[in-house]
């Protein structure tokens, strides 16, 4: 009987998954591959209206009784779903372990506090230079150490981070540890005030989400995204298969980079104040641990687990400090029970179960269920 059903798993009939073999996600995959453009578009069009009526105070009052649910879906929700859009190119796509991505979240908001404040830029000019700055930090960053792989470049890219900060404390002509204040709103659009309303701040950056969203997937469904998905399974194979692998992980920092710039502008456009504390490492820990917990490389689950670490702690604000304690115990329930994430691509979940960690080869095979080294050890 066991026999029989495993044949029925791997042998469904007209091209049809068996009962056995079935899955909803997979069901939903394998329906929107199917899906004719307009029902792609509805789709869209649905979520897009969805999202533009998700600050209503009826939702307010359930997602965070005890915050104001617009400026929560600013910060930290819109914000971190942004960041980890960005750094899900790093990671999900290249497969580099980037521990100081919220350098360039940093690059970015000072780029519009500084230009603002002391040279009287508009939001949108330094938009355009703060992607720009950021994108070139990254390439300066990767130049020198993408020859690295694994906890090596983790390392860099950590002390990355850290030098950023610490050369902001330290730096009195861009505020030292004293940050600046009267950071510029936006200049208005459409007839919309950016003051202290939080409302077109969140459509401001629900705009940044989907612009970054069009720009990851196109770039996913190109050469490009075949040669980080060849990187990331095995990089040796794919150098010598005749990719250049240093080029295309250059460009993956580069694009994350950018991604971590715009999102640091419309955050410093919206607090009005920042300083060098509200860039610690814990907040790229906190991204890094959003993509893996929804599914790194699929973008509709990187989505969803920056959505959960933002919102979650919001939603139990009532429970005080413990409230942190039990998130970060859900974190670990779930890394334990679906290490793969909520929503895994089935490539990147096949990887795991082969024994690379389910983000690639980065520097150390791990054990997966059905690879050898598991086997091993299971003896």
């Amino acid at each position: 009987m066991k026999g029989n059903e495993e044949v029925a798993e791997k042998s469904p009939e007209n091209g049809k998954p068996t009962r056995a073999g079935f899955h909803p996600v997979d069901g939903m995959r394998d329906w929107w591959a199917r899906a004719p453009h307009w029902q792609r578009y509805g789709v869209y069009l649905a979520l897009i209206i969805g999202a533009l009526i998700l600050p209503a105070p009826a939702i307010g009052s359930v997602m965070s009784p005890e915050s104001d649910w617009t400026t929560v879906l600013i910060f930290p929700v819109g914000v971190y779903i942004l960041l980890a859009i960005g750094l899900n190119i790093v990671v999900g796509h290249a497969g580099m372990l980037d521990l100081g991505f919220v350098a360039f979240f940093a690059i970015g908001a000072y780029t519009l506090a500084v230009m603002g404040t002391q040279h009287g830029w508009g939001f949108w000019g330094t938009l355009v230079l703060g992607v720009f700055l950021a994108a070139m930090s990254g390439v300066i960053l990767g130049a020198p150490t993408l020859r690295l792989r694994g906890d090596y470049l983790a390392i860099v890219t950590l002390g990355f981070g850290e030098i950023v900060r610490i050369t902001a404390t330290n730096t009195d002509a861009i505020g030292g540890a004293r940050g600046i204040t009267n950071i510029p709103h936006p200049e208005p659009m459409f007839g919309t005030e950016f003051l202290l309303d939080p409302a077109p701040y969140y459509y401001l950056i629900v705009a940044a989400i989907v612009i970054a969203i069009i720009f990851s997937v196109r770039l996913h469904k190109s050469r490009v995204g075949r040669a980080w998905a060849a990187i990331r399974e095995d990089e040796d194979a794919a150098e010598l298969m005749g990719v250049p692998t240093f080029k295309f992980k250059l460009l993956a920092f580069a694009i994350g980079a950018m991604l971590g710039g715009m999102a640091g502008v419309v955050y410093a456009s919206k607090a009005v104040f920042i300083e060098p504390n509200n860039f610690p490492f814990i907040l790229s820990a906190t991204i890094l641990a959003a993509v893996v917990l929804g599914g790194a490389g699929n973008l509709p689950g990187v989505m969803l687990g920056a959505f959960l670490v933002a919102w979650l702690p919001e939603r139990f604000r009532f429970l005080s400090e413990y409230r942190i304690l039990i998130f970060g115990g859900v974190l670990v329930l779930m890394m334990a029970l679906r290490p793969e994430g909520l929503l895994p691509s089935r490539q990147r979940k096949a990887e795991l179960h082969e024994g690379t960690g389910g983000m690639g080869a980065m520097g150390a095979e791990v054990a997966g269920p059905d690879s050898e080294a598991s086997a091993e050890v299971t003896k």
